[in-house]
């Protein structure tokens, strides 16, 4: 079950990656979070979830991370961008259930 979701998440991953960043939003804070961060935070955790185990601190960075999507996603305008954050939290979302079924 474990790899069918490190599977799904790699491919969520190559997704994210061909996608193009939103322009609009470089540079630029929604709700006090820096949006390129959000984009690179989200990617690197995945990245780790895929190589192996998160130790305690990133699992629980991760989890709030998540969180952060739920408050910036509903202030982003542009139709584009909403759709690539929902897709870059989508990624987030299945690197934490895959860190969350590791740990039971």
């Amino acid at each position: 079950m474990i790899q069918e979701k490190l599977d799904a998440l790699s491919q969520l991953m190559a997704e994210h990656v061909a996608m193009p960043f939103p322009a609009g939003l470089r540079g630029l804070d929604v709700e006090g979070q820096d949006m390129v961060m959000l984009d690179a935070d989200a990617y690197g955790y995945a990245s780790r979830v895929v190589k192996g185990p998160l130790g305690e601190p990133s699992r629980g960075n991760l989890r709030r991370l998540v969180g952060v999507f739920e408050r910036v996603l509903p202030a982003i305008s542009d139709e584009y961008a909403a759709t690539y954050y929902r897709h870059v939290r989508e990624v987030a979302v299945l690197a934490g259930e895959i860190e969350s079924m590791r740990h039971e």
